[in-house]
């Protein structure tokens, strides 16, 4: 299902070293509301999701939310900030214990509708706190992203609701393929 392109997701510049802002972007590679966060839980969700389409959507979007944390560590080595680490002080995962274990499926689309909500929050608190128009454009580009991702989840949550048909749901891998023609 994963594929690694040497490419990545969007080209990172920064203008000059930045350490007090990667230290800022660590909370986007792996805080509570970050992209490892978010990867995990749609990465665990779709195991045992019985609807394919939702089930490739998940995995889709997990894929790129890996993209995102690429993007994001490429920034902070950049920015001068920190070598990385999935640990806390105890030595474990951060965002392990923060994925949600609910079967219901409504349920788990409207939390992973939420945790968009909460990512796209953090990236416009963290968009005002630089002047580096390199990296606004990288956390426009994020923003735009996880916006993508919430529409896609909003609507398999309604597709969910009114029982659509398997068309209807083709359609959020359509919607998904035309998100990224901006891209290229």
């Amino acid at each position: 299902m994963f594929n690694y392109s040497k490419r990545l997701f969007y080209p990172i510049h920064v203008e000059r070293e930045d350490p007090a802002f990667a230290k800022l972007l660590i909370e986007h590679y792996s805080g509570i509301d970050g992209e490892l966060s978010s990867a995990l839980q749609y990465f665990h969700q779709r195991s045992f999701i019985s609807n394919r389409h939702i089930r490739e959507l998940l995995g889709i979007i997990t894929a790129e939310e890996f993209g995102h944390m690429e993007l994001i560590s490429v920034a902070v080595s950049k920015l001068g900030g920190p070598p990385l680490t999935l640990l806390n002080a105890q030595d474990a995962l951060k965002e392990i214990k923060h994925i949600d274990q609910s079967f219901d499926l409504n349920k788990l689309l409207q939390m992973d509708i939420q945790a968009e909500t909460r990512a796209i929050r953090l990236y416009k608190q963290h968009l005002e706190l630089t002047n580096d128009v390199n990296m606004k454009k990288m956390i426009k580009f994020l923003i735009g992203r996880e916006d993508v991702h919430k529409y896609l989840l909003k609507k398999a949550q309604r597709l969910v609701r009114e029982n659509g048909t398997p068309e209807d749901f083709n359609e959020l891998i359509y919607d998904y393929k035309m998100s990224l023609q901006v891209l290229k």
